[in-house]
């Protein structure tokens, strides 16, 4: 873990141009909004009380760039204490750089994931029986959807074609159909940062990481920076019926976003996450390896698209959200056996890294004996109010 929280790998490769915006957690004060720069964090509580405020005001990059706020600490003093592991309380550390937001998602965006989930289906959440599927439902839908708009005609005569053939899924109705999959990932406040350990419900069996970006939007729609994310999910429960979507999404831990959120200005935005590639890189305790990529070059909805869908005139978010794209990642690689796929162990390092956003880096563990989720909003207002920040 250590060597993931060394500001070469936890910054962007270009830090020195990035407008980084973060969360510190100040041992007397709670959470502090700040700028991350190679030589420090900065506190911003001058523009803003909270990461949701400070991203609705106007020209909130040249406002960050201006700030001339107390610095707080150095940065790798900052990230070398932000490892679960090794933490002195009574020195600052790193939180998840959101805080009031909603924490949305969108699903089966890319057509590598659109076919897993629909072999999950198929599998009913049974791992041994997913190899044997997903032969079966290739041999019929093939493996190259990628050129399909979604909501088009060519998805519609292709949505006729495999309703006939006894084919048809929901994942597919949300991956090449008129209506994105917005759902609600987890709570306002409950998402960890890096350097800490994730979640997995003690009862899953089957289980994988999502490396995604997450775009960083105000209550107006705006998308104003973006993160790396981990979107933690259980196959075998979602496997076994999408209605236990909240089960297989929303457990403690399991939601990680960080190191920071970069906010878009003439050096970075939009353009910049619709070519951006991500690694991702699973290390286990038992020396296995695994190693996978997403690309939003890929991505069959455009970022703003998924924004649209998520907010408009039916539904609002005061506070702004956080919204994960969506992965092309699904992990096929055997671990426990042949036909066995992929499943996470206790003591996995899981890192999601691009060179633009840096590194965001976690430990696996059960939702049961992670650290519990203790700062919510009501503890935020009451730091903030003895600060002062409360208007």
């Amino acid at each position: 873990m250590k060597r993931y929280l060394q500001i070469a790998a936890a910054l962007p490769a270009d830090a020195g141009d990035a407008l980084l915006i973060g969360r510190v957690h100040l041992p007397g004060s709670g959470a502090v909004l700040v700028q991350a720069r190679p030589d420090g964090v900065y506190d911003l509580s001058g523009l803003a009380p909270t990461c949701s405020e400070l991203l609705e005001l106007p020209g909130v990059a040249q406002a960050v760039r201006g700030s001339r706020g107390a610095r707080i600490a150095g940065t790798q003093e900052l990230l070398a204490n932000s490892a679960f592991d090794a933490r002195d309380p009574s020195r600052p550390w790193l939180l998840a750089p959101c805080d009031l937001q909603a924490l949305k998602a969108a699903g089966v965006t890319f057509v590598e994931s659109m076919l897993e989930r629909v072999i999950e289906e198929q599998a009913r959440g049974d791992a041994s029986r997913a190899e044997a599927v997903r032969q079966a439902v290739v041999a019929v839908i093939g493996d190259n959807l990628g050129a399909v708009r979604p909501g088009s005609a060519p998805a519609a005569r292709l949505k006729d074609v495999l309703v006939a053939q006894g084919m048809w899924s929901q994942y597919l109705e949300v991956g090449i159909g008129p209506d994105a999959e917005i759902f609600t990932k987890s709570q306002p406040m409950s998402a960890v940062g890096t350097g800490v350990e994730v979640g997995i419900h003690p009862a899953s069996t089957w289980n994988n990481p999502e490396p995604e970006i997450v775009l960083a939007v105000n209550s107006r729609g705006e998308a104003c920076g973006a993160a790396l994310g981990n979107d933690v999910n259980l196959r075998d429960f979602e496997g076994r019926s999408a209605l236990l979507l909240g089960k297989a999404k929303d457990n403690n831990a399991s939601c990680a976003i960080g190191p920071f959120i970069r906010l878009f200005d003439e050096r970075y935005g939009i353009a910049d996450v619709r070519r951006c590639d991500l690694a991702m890189q699973v290390e286990g305790p038992d020396g296995f390896v695994m190693q996978g990529s997403s690309s939003l070059s890929r991505i069959s909805r455009d970022p703003l698209d998924l924004v649209g869908q998520a907010i408009g005139a039916n539904h609002q978010y005061p506070d702004g959200f956080m919204l994960f794209l969506g992965t092309m990642f699904a992990p096929t690689q055997d671990r426990l056996g042949p036909g066995q796929g992929f499943t996470h162990r206790v003591g996995d390092i899981v890192t999601v890294a691009t060179p633009r956003l840096g590194t965001l880096a976690n430990r696996v563990n059960t939702s049961d004996r992670v650290a519990p989720w203790t700062y919510g909003t009501a503890a935020l207002m009451r730091d903030l109010a003895r600060r002062g920040l409360l208007g």
